[in-house]
């Protein structure tokens, strides 16, 4: 409909009962006019520059300062503003101060011989760069993005231009003061949190926060503070979801990934989880098992022989509790064909083998003392009361019930944002190629409508707390996306684990992936998967993660002639042996997309104390010749729609179908 289109008068009546609250918030034709000018002029602003990162796996510091260093993007845009002006060791002195204001000043005040000369100069470059990041937001933004005590000052201070020499007493006057009555730390602290907020746009989260790194409630912690993000459920965020919910394979799993990698920071500094029974049971029950196949992987920890005693007695304890867990839950869900993954039944103690599939083979551990051989999937007495008081301690938890339900609120199983797909593992194929049919609940899915499904099954488990039935179900899904064959998360035919832990023929870890991972890196099946998910392949991309990308021999990231994009770099240490790097970034902004891979972080006492930071090289993966404006985007098509909307409220008003308020 065009702005003056009389034709279609009927339309509007049609849609008087929504102009009419519409006409409440612009209840005048002035201040719809004014509205529908604003937008227009949000629609050829340059688009936010979006992040997306994948598979951080509880590595809080290197992820808490790639946030902070914007993946680089703060000291390239102090390379566009200060040139050479600036000395390398000015700027990275800068940056610091930007990441890490708070520290850094202790630092500078006992350094510096001449701190109100150090504030002024100081204030004068932060100003200055600020100014440049907020070119490309309306001032209304930038206003909402500033600290209530500074607000006004800043907007101030911003708008200085070089030819306003009217006004240049004005500003150094207030420069000056700010440094006279001792406010310069906390408008510092303050303007380096908004360079931070406003440098990144939107930041996409594509799964796995949780497991193997110690501070993955910080990180959570991180996130729900930030101004705008999304999360694609990973399959260890999944597994979480599924203990904040109640499931006690999930509470299981956690447990025993935890000991595995000798991290329980999380688990009982972060989370509070009172795991005493459980130490106590396993030091009772394993009393004379070295369990060797169950010591911890201690990367660079320093752990004492007790300690790994401890942990490995935990470790094993907990894992037999979860084979138990998982086989009850296999027998009561046939459609998950999963029954490979009954192994205790088919133990043979006595000989000291095992059959798996149709071959035999030698167990290296032979002490099994809570398993009953004739009901081996049912817990003993003492095994049923620890798990219980540690779903308990899950459920009661009051910092993680508060981690999962916002990992609800801004999670998805994928999200499709200015036309890119986002999803974590895979997207369930044939052998063929084609979307492979999954059985759930008794419905037939593929696809999107899979995923879809999934979706709605894993809110279940967590929100359907009087309805316990479908809460159950719900929960047995998480647990099947952790582990399923079919699971668009996990991507594999069965999680060896079992085998890992007590078999010593190699070749029973394998785990083989999904097709997908085959075909990910074919054109035709990256363009039918995002047709499958309403998107235009001439301009969309697949973002993905979950299996990190082998850099250091020669695999690239970009698939597909770069449809399909793997952002699994290697956040996580214990990944890096193979990635030879510590992460990706994937930027999108207004050129195109940029692919930014990191060095190992050393620590942020470095980072602080020597200007350490995060080194990355960048790559252009795609450059436009004309610069993307919010038009180009999801938020500019809502904005279009919006200026349709208020252009009907004025012919309304204009027409007489509605009177002015005032």
């Amino acid at each position: 409909m065009t702005f003056c289109d009389e034709n279609n008068i009927e339309i509007i009546k049609k849609d008087l009962r929504y102009l009419e609250l519409l006409a409440q918030q612009y209840p005048s034709i002035c201040e719809a006019s004014t509205e529908i000018i604003n937008l227009q002029a949000i629609l050829n602003l340059p688009k936010g520059t979006e992040h997306f990162i994948s598979d951080v796996h509880g590595e809080y510091e290197s992820f808490t300062h790639v946030l902070k260093n914007a993946s680089g993007v703060i000291k390239r845009k102090m390379d566009d503003v200060f040139g050479n002006s600036l000395r390398e060791k000015e700027k990275e002195n800068l940056a610091t101060l930007i990441y890490y204001p708070e520290q850094k000043l202790e630092i500078v005040k006992k350094a510096e011989t001449n701190l109100c000369d150090w504030y002024k100069i100081t204030l004068y470059r932060l100003i200055e760069l600020l100014r440049e990041i907020c070119s490309k937001y309306t001032r209304s933004k930038v206003r909402k993005s500033l600290p209530k005590d500074f607000a006004y000052i800043i907007e101030e201070l911003l708008h200085e231009g070089d030819k306003k020499v009217n006004k240049q007493q004005y500003y150094n006057g207030i420069l000056d003061t700010i440094v006279d009555i001792n406010r310069a730390d906390e408008f510092i602290t303050a303007i380096s949190g908004v360079i931070q907020r406003l440098v990144v746009d939107r930041l996409h989260i594509v799964g796995d926060i949780y497991d193997r790194g110690p501070g993955a409630d910080i990180i959570m912690d991180a996130l729900m503070e930030h101004h705008s993000l999304d999360i694609q459920w990973g399959n260890h965020d999944i597994l979480w979801m599924g203990a904040g919910s109640g499931s006690k394979c999930c509470i299981a799993n956690v447990l025993r990934i935890s000991l595995r990698y000798a991290n329980l920071s999380t688990i009982e500094d972060g989370y509070g989880i009172n795991l005493l029974p459980l130490a106590s049971f396993a030091m009772n029950s394993y009393a004379e098992d070295p369990c060797t196949n169950f010591n911890p992987k201690t990367l660079d920890k320093q752990l004492s022989e007790n300690d790994i005693i401890l942990l490995s007695r935990m470790h094993k304890a907990i894992s037999i509790m979860q084979f138990k867990l998982e086989g009850m839950l296999i027998k009561s869900h046939p459609e998950f064909k999963m029954e490979d993954r009954l192994l205790l039944d088919k133990l043979d103690i006595e000989k000291g083998i095992i059959k798996v599939g149709t071959k035999t083979y030698k167990l290296t551990d032979l002490n099994f003392p809570t398993v009953d051989w004739k009901d081996p999937y049912k817990l003993s007495k003492e095994e049923d009361y620890i798990i219980s008081k540690l779903t308990h301690s899950f459920i009661n938890s009051e910092k993680l019930q508060r981690h999962i339900r916002f990992m609800y609120s801004k999670g998805n199983m994928y999200n499709i944002y200015n036309s890119n797909l986002l999803y974590h593992g895979c997207i369930p194929l044939n052998e063929d190629g084609s979307f492979k049919e999954v059985e759930i609940a008794g419905e037939m899915y593929k696809g999107k409508e899979l995923l879809d499904a999934l979706d709605k099954y894993s809110r279940e488990a967590y929100f359907f707390k009087n309805q316990r039935e479908s809460k159950t179900f719900g929960m047995d899904i998480l647990w099947y996306l952790w582990c399923g064959p079919n699971s668009p998360l996990f991507g594999k035919e069965k999680m060896a684990t079992f085998e890992r832990y007590f078999l010593q023929d190699s070749t029973t870890h394998k785990e083989k992936k999904n097709p997908y991972y085959k075909y990910r890196d074919n054109e035709n099946i990256c363009n039918n998967i995002l047709v499958e998910f309403g998107l235009n392949p001439e301009d969309s991309h697949i973002i993905n993660g979950h299996v990190p990308v082998k850099t250091k021999e020669g695999e690239s990231p970009i698939k597909a002639k770069g449809k399909l994009l793997v952002i699994d770099g290697g956040f996580c240490r214990a990944y890096q042996p193979e990635t030879g790097i510590a992460g990706y970034t994937l930027i999108y902004n207004s050129y195109g997309l940029l692919l930014a891979s990191h060095e190992p972080f050393s620590s942020m006492q470095k980072a602080i104390k020597e200007n350490k930071d995060i080194l990355s090289s960048t790559i252009i993966l795609e450059h436009v010749v004309s610069r993307k404006r919010v038009s180009d985007t999801d938020i500019g098509k809502e904005l279009k729609k919006q200026i349709k909307d208020l252009e009907m409220l004025l012919i309304a008003y204009r027409k007489g179908l509605l009177k002015e308020k005032k």
